[in-house]
């Protein structure tokens, strides 16, 4: 028998799936955003992987380059995707008043933001799915069956943690304008040090340092090592999936902190 307290949560888990739905349509009808936050990183695969295909890592002990970078730009994708599509858009919906009067709708907060999360979660997927699918069939990457559940770990627990923080940074960015601004300047350079794009094995010790302690750093050490052939076991690793979790906790601090702002602040 289902109880009373049963038909609030069967409503608020039914107003979830509604705005996963409408979180979709509204990223695929902004081909802008789209094209920048899915496209973008597989365009980068095709250059850099056509470019250097063929060639091997002699400071990953030979391994194939795209067995490196595959993963390193499914990782650059997970962060477009999550942390720089939803602080962007997160502004945009702040300044235009919507966050606002989602106040006085019966959506609950945690309802829009498992609603956000869960749309981030397919986009995330799907472009998981086509960026495997393009190193694998045109530059042979390939990843081992015991391997694969670190993948899966890593990519879910990335996503969580880039999208809280995409939002919860929205509470530093002044406007929408800025936005763009702001978050590419916290994530572009990072990148370059945190081993997406080449070894970082050669910069400075103390810059390598400073990588280490961001989850961009962790998030694509996980999948490359997870992409490794001479990878062996379960391909976790645990001080990445610590940073990870880490910073988890950080993002959800922000997060709920930015979406428990009193009405009268703008949000």
């Amino acid at each position: 028998m289902i109880t009373a307290q049963a038909y609030p949560l069967k409503r608020d888990l039914g107003l979830v799936g509604w705005q996963i739905r409408y979180e979709q349509r509204a990223f695929w009808r902004n081909r802008g955003r789209g094209v920048f936050t899915f496209a973008f990183p597989l365009m980068f695969l095709v250059i850099f992987a056509s470019l250097f295909n063929g060639q091997h890592m002699s400071g990953r002990g030979g391994i194939p380059y795209n067995d490196f970078f595959v993963p390193g730009i499914l990782a650059y994708g997970v962060i477009t995707t999550t942390f720089v599509n939803m602080a962007i858009s997160t502004a945009i919906l702040r300044d235009e008043g919507v966050l606002k009067r989602m106040q006085g709708t019966p959506l609950p907060r945690w309802a829009y933001v498992a609603g956000r999360i869960g749309s981030t979660i397919v986009i995330v997927g799907a472009m998981t799915v086509v960026t495997l699918a393009l190193g694998v069939i045109a530059y042979g990457v390939h990843i081992s069956a015991s391997t694969l559940p670190a993948v899966i770990v890593v990519l879910v627990l990335g996503t969580i943690v880039f999208t809280a923080l995409g939002i919860g940074i929205v509470r530093f960015i002044p406007n929408a304008e800025a936005a763009p601004v702001i978050v590419n300047l916290t994530i572009l350079p990072l990148t370059f040090i945190s081993g997406i794009w080449f070894v970082t094995d050669s910069m400075p010790t103390w810059l390598q340092n400073i990588a280490k302690v961001f989850p961009i750093r962790a998030l694509a050490d996980q999948l490359q090592h997870a992409f490794d052939p001479r990878t062996s076991g379960s391909g976790f690793r645990g001080e990445d999936l610590q940073t990870l979790a880490i910073w988890a906790v950080v993002g959800i601090v922000l997060m709920v902190r930015f979406l428990r702002r009193p009405q009268g602040e703008d949000v």
